[in-house]
């Protein structure tokens, strides 16, 4: 068999790939464009700045929003891929030039807390009052037929990496900019010497981000979760839900009973895990604890057995709030646990809520509580790290 020649023309032109998220950008940017969100920031958000050049605010928004829907992993990066395409990118936003990396890091660096609350605001208010892009919010219905809303509430840690900067005679004092975002504190399994600490909210069925509020080192969890209960009660208003119908998921960083108590107060529905293992010492726990199990259920992925306890009416403190307390117990292993109470050889884990049997078992608070929405795959950036 006879093999055709092939011919090999080389251009040396460059002709760089379109980027495969510009697609997403430009339905993105069509969508701000048509229901207003645009024109909104341009007239609410102002930064208090000296000039930058030809740049206006809306331009710096345009190029993060950009960089958010991008996933490039880095500024630099991003603009990097971008450099072809600038000119049509701002265009797809009515925007003519795109701001240099310099100006952008300038721009960052005049931005207070007021105008990122401004910002912050106009999202918001798009979220709660425009019609949204499903026919309902979604949501999941007890053994009884009430309709719940579940919201994840949880604090992801972003740690930075540092580099030695040098002190010289003939240089002026060294200063970073990480330092007014970020400061030592838990990092968890992430790399870096400083962090920062962002409260996040996501309505689990549609996967809508209802904020984010974040702080330096630890932040202040507790003042960001009362912040976060102000957008769910105001979420639940607008859709014509009661704040019991708005089910919460706190995980163990809320576990302790001054914060489970201050979302008790609002109202909401409420599912979480505690930290006070002194409530397994109260008479009435002991008493379900020396009975059979309700359930002995297996995780579908670990293969885990927990045998569960349920404790209907329990008070999360002397005279306070009473709540349905779920106690899960399984043997301890010879791998040390990281969560939970060894007590005689079982590990236990306590889990509160005000939802009532038998519109939900024990196993369907465990099941709700362990499943998390899909929140680890949607924060799944947050795994990363910054140099």
């Amino acid at each position: 068999m006879t093999h055709t020649s092939v011919t090999i023309q080389v251009n040396p032109e460059s002709a760089p790939s379109t980027p495969s998220w510009m697609g997403e950008v430009a339905a993105v940017a069509q969508v701000l464009t048509h229901v207003g969100l645009l024109k909104a920031i341009q007239e609410h958000v102002q930064v208090a700045r000296a000039r930058f050049g030809q740049y206006d605010t809306m331009d710096f928004v345009v190029v993060l929003v950009g960089y958010a829907l991008s996933g490039e992993a880095t500024l630099q990066s991003f603009y990097e891929r971008l450099a072809p395409f600038a000119e049509v990118f701002m265009a797809l936003f009515g925007r003519h030039h795109l701001p240099s990396r310099s100006a952008l890091s300038r721009f960052l660096a005049a931005l207070d807390q007021a105008s990122v609350e401004a910002l912050r605001t106009q999202f918001e208010e798009d979220l709660l009052h425009r019609t949204p892009p499903f026919p309902s919010p979604g949501g999941l219905w007890d053994r009884c037929g009430q309709q719940y809303v579940v919201v994840d509430v949880d604090g992801t840690k972003q740690a930075a990496r540092q580099r030695a900067l040098p002190h010289l005679p003939s240089l002026p004092a060294p200063h970073r900019r990480f330092d007014l975002v970020a400061a030592p504190g838990y990092k968890g399994r992430k790399r870096g010497e400083v962090v920062r600490t962002r409260t996040t909210l996501l309505q689990a069925h549609t996967h809508q981000f209802m904020g984010t509020f974040g702080g330096s080192g630890n932040g202040d969890y507790r003042a960001e979760l009362q912040r976060a209960l102000q957008v769910i009660v105001r979420y639940a208003t607008t859709h014509k839900l009661l704040p019991s119908q708005i089910l919460v998921r706190l995980d163990g960083l809320y576990g302790n009973a001054a914060v489970l108590r201050d979302v008790l107060d609002t109202g909401v529905g409420i599912i979480g895990r505690s930290r006070d293992y002194a409530l397994l010492d109260l008479a009435e726990v002991q008493a379900v604890l020396a009975r059979p199990p309700a359930v002995v259920c297996t995780h579908p992925e670990s293969g885990a057995l927990r045998a569960l306890y349920d404790c209907p009416d329990i008070p999360l403190t002397a005279g306070g709030a009473r709540v349905r307390l779920i106690v899960a117990s399984h043997p301890s292993a010879s791998t040390p646990h990281k969560i939970g109470k060894k007590r005689d050889g079982l590990i236990y884990e306590l889990f509160v809520t005000r939802l009532a049997a038998p519109a939900f078992s024990a196993k369907d608070v465990l099941d709700l509580y362990l499943q998390r929405g899909s929140f680890e795959t949607v924060l799944a950036d947050e795994d990363g790290k910054v140099a």
